[in-house]
Formats: C-alpha cells, structure tokens, sequence
C-alpha cells in the first residue's frame, strides 16, 4: 500500500506506518521460512511465477487506491485469535517439517494484519488482491501422482482408439514404434498451477459478477488438465509417426509449452467475448466512507499483539525443539539375520540418519527388509515427504508398477502400502522379474501408513517432549500369488519385537 494515499491524513500515515512495521517484524522474525520460499522460487521452474506475485497483488491494491484512501480505519483486536491459529500452523509445519504448512503461515499472518489494522471495511475493497498473494506458496506438488496417472490412463485410452495396440505396464507403455513413460515433466501441474493464478487474475480483472469470476476459474483449472492430456497424446503419435524423429528430446518440451500457450491464449481469448465494463462509480470521490474513527491505543496493541503472538511461536519452537535427540541410533535386528548391504533395489527415502536391511526366509522363499530410521528431522531429512519413494528415481533398473493401501492381517491391526516392483530391464518381458511389497511408518511408538495421520502423530510426539524419531519399514518377496501370504506369514510373529525394539533406539536416542 503506497503511502501516497495518506498523504495528508496523519490517522491514517500512522495506520500506514503500523503495518509497514508488523510485517517488517513478521518477515524478520519468520525470515528463515520467507527465504525457504524464495530459495524454492529460485530452483523450480514450476513455482517461478511466484516472483510476479507480490508486484501484481501491490499493482492491484494501487489502482484501489481512491477508494481506500476514503475507506474508515478501525483496529480489530480480536483478529488475533485467527493469528494465533496461524502461529500454531507455523510451528506445527516446523516441527514435521511441512515447509508449506510454514509459508502458508507467514502469508496469512501478513494477511490478516491487514483487517487486525485497518479493518472491515478497508480489507473488503481487496480482497482479491489479499487472496492472490497465497499464489506465493509453493504448494501443489502433492497433486502430481494423482495427475500422472490421469495422464497415463488418457494417453493409453486414447493411442488405442487411433488403432495403436499398446501394452501397459504402470505409467509404462510400449508401442510398436517404442516405450514411452509419463514422468513427473508430464503430469502437467505445472500448467495448472500458472494457469490457475492466470485465470484467477484475469477474472478479477474482467468479470464484476461473482458467478462469472468463479465460473472462469473452473475452466482455468479444468483446461489445462485436459490440455496436458492432449498434449502426451499427440507427442507420443508425433514420435509414433515420425519414426521416434520429432517430439524427443528438447523439442518435445517445446512442442508441449507452444501447445500450452495457444490452448491458453484461446481460452482468454473466448473468455474476453463475456467481459464486463467497470460499473462507474456514483460515490463523490471526496467524500469520506462511513465508520467509526479508529481509537490510536487499539492500533499499536493490535500491532505490538501481533509481533509478540509472532515471537511467542518461535519461543515455543525453540523449547521444543531443545528436547530433540542427538545420538545417532544403532539399528541392530532383534533377531538372527543375514545382513545384506543392499536389496534388490534401492529405496527412494532421502537421508535417513540411520539406515539398515537383512535378507531373511520365510519358509524357502526370500524376504527382505529395510528400515530407514529418522531423527532430528527438517527440509533436507524428512520421514513423510512428497519427494521420498519406495523405490529411489535414480535406480534405473527397477520402477513402481503399482500401490494401494491394503489392511493386512498379521496378528495386529496394521494398514500398509501394498504394491508391485518391476525390473526395468526386460520390460514387457515373460521372465522379467516382479517384487511384491509392504511399506508402513513407524512413528511414536504406533504403525501408520497415512502421510497425514504419520505427521500429526510426530507433531503430538515433539509437543509431548518425546522427539522427532520415526521410521519407515519396507518388507519384499518375489511376486506371485502368494506373495501376501508369504509377506503376513512373515510380519506377524515379529511386527510386536519390530515395535518394542524401535523404542528401544528411540529410548536410548533420548537418554542422557
């Protein structure tokens, strides 16, 4: 908000100057997760963008300016309490290192200090641009499992119905001109999320009516989605067609973002034949807007109420975090195994600062597991992250076919996540071997396999004063149709040991 608009009005410079000084409190105070924002900016081409959001959102406070200038300023106290929640979303994003969760934090305090100053009727005239500046989380990543499948299941339906035979494997598929495989590049959430902010601005910008408004954001969400499928098909049947000529390689990037763009381009195109013209103003620009005048002494506690709510989060951070463990755990199995220095694949759980696998028999069939175990976790070492896979990206020789949540019956209630492992090398082929798994965390002395229920669980055991620990468990069989049997034939007698013994490590992890 420029100070231009309060020139003359010393109320109102003062209001001015109690915001500037909230948010040069909140971005010191909480400078280690703006710069975590900036730093993800800088590095990831899906969340680039976000360095146009502050610009735009103060480019659209500005041309509001008049009528804010008249808008009346009244403190609101009260919205400390949706702070305070904020706050505790920042330090429950800390202690289980959502980093998203913190950011999401840091803008609604920023956020919310604005009706907490200057009130009701101020923070209506912009909302939208309040709304816009959350496009500065970068937040979305979670979708893209969920947006390579849809892409996959669209790309192979629709090879088919052009008289291709394709033979599937996962997000796998072979044609007779070759395989192709939908990625993370190919999910398309980058399109959605710059479409998606695009769309929203635009509709702000060219609708007054608040159905049409949201109306264009639907179709912004839904037009990329179907973009991005259109876009897999026809680069695989450009490859298909130019014998594996075109569409490879940096032109099949290109190919995608000029297809991107003109899909783009036309929907705003045919979205600007129902805009609709600004409505003029009626009100005499001179005249000041109802309300009540705003008491001083409510400003500066509202001010000083919010930087204390903010320092009071990083106080309870620190407590809690000055009960986390330092030893580094010793994963000694509770039982007699064969230990193997690696299974048959690699696991894709970044850092762990423990790791540990053993060959073993169930009857004569192989089994092998492998624990990851976390402690003292943050951005670079998390138990529960959208980055950690069961099978590491970077080992070429095996892929994830498959995986669903399966309640396994060993004994004990216990939900895993149950899937299928394929050897890369012999694609397609009779004999290329298949690996049946269970995977599941560990975390404050209970089995979870829900990311979100594993988090809470950490969150509660930091606040509790028990430590981060935790730990993620993978149990392997080769495929066939007894691989369940094999595997809870397997768990069952030892899923009890397995518990008692992790708290064990995590008990001398904590012992003076």
């Amino acid at each position: 908000m420029s100070a231009v608009m309060f020139e003359g009005l010393p109320a109102r410079r003062w209001h001015f100057g109690a915001y500037v000084f909230v948010v040069a409190a909140l971005l010191w105070l909480f400078r280690d997760t703006a710069l975590s924002m900036v730093a993800i900016w800088e590095r990831s081409a899906t969340f680039a963008h976000a360095f146009l959001v502050p610009p735009i959102a103060g480019w659209l406070v500005w041309r509001c300016r008049d009528r804010l200038a008249r808008a009346p300023l009244r403190a609101l106290p009260w919205m400390l309490l949706p702070m305070a929640a904020a706050c505790a979303l920042w330090v429950a994003g800390e202690l289980v290192s959502v980093s998203a969760a913190s950011q999401f934090a840091l803008v609604a305090l920023i956020v919310l200090s604005v009706p907490a100053l200057f009130g009701w009727t101020f923070t209506r005239l912009i909302v939208f641009p309040l709304g816009f500046l959350f496009f500065a989380v970068p937040m979305g990543e979670f979708l893209v499992p969920t947006l390579i499948d849809h892409t996959a299941n669209f790309t192979v339906s629709a090879l088919r119905s052009s008289g291709i035979p394709v033979y599937r494997d996962g997000n796998v598929f072979i044609i007779p001109s070759g395989s192709w495989s939908v990625v993370e590049a190919c999910s398309g959430v980058r399109y959605l999320i710059a479409s998606l902010m695009v769309g929203s601005l635009f509709a702000y910008l060219n609708y007054r009516t608040m159905w049409r408004r949201w109306a264009f954001v639907g179709v912004s969400l839904v037009v990329p989605i179907v973009a991005n499928w259109l876009r897999a098909y026809m680069i695989v049947m450009i490859g298909h067609l130019s014998g594996n000529t075109l569409a490879v390689g940096v032109d099949h990037i290109i190919y995608g973002w000029v297809f991107f763009g003109v899909v783009v381009g036309l929907m705003f195109w045919i979205g600007s034949l129902w805009a609709e013209p600004d409505e003029p103003s009626t009100e005499p620009q001179d005249r000041p807007m109802a309300g009540a005048a705003a008491p001083a002494s409510a400003r500066w506690l509202t001010a000083a109420g919010v930087v204390a709510l903010a320092a009071g989060a990083h106080l309870l951070l620190g407590k809690v975090d000055s009960s986390l463990p330092v030893a580094v755990p010793v994963l000694a199995w509770p039982e007699r195994a064969a230990a193997s220095s690696e299974l048959p694949f690699t696991p894709g759980f970044r850092n762990p600062i423990a790791q540990s696998a053993a060959a073993m028999q169930e009857g004569d069939r192989p089994v092998w597991v492998w624990i990851g175990y976390y402690r003292q976790q943050g951005l670079d070492r998390k138990l529960v992250s959208s980055v950690n896979q069961t099978v590491d990206p970077e080992d070429r020789r095996w892929t994830r076919v498959d995986s669903r949540r399966q309640e396994v019956d060993v004994g004990l209630p216990l939900d895993v996540l149950s899937g299928t492992l394929r050897e890369t090398t012999r694609i397609g082929g009779a004999s290329g071997e298949r690996l049946h798994y269970w995977q599941w965390y560990w975390v404050d002395g209970q089995f979870e396999v829900s990311d979100v229920r594993a988090k809470l669980r950490q969150a509660w055991q930091q606040l509790a004063g028990r430590g981060d620990d935790g730990a993620v468990m993978i149990v392997v069989t080769p495929a066939d149709p007894d691989a369940d049997k094999t595997l809870s034939s397997f768990v069952a007698p030892r899923l009890e040991g397995w518990r008692r013994w992790l708290g064990s490590v995590r008990a001398a992890g904590q012992a003076p």
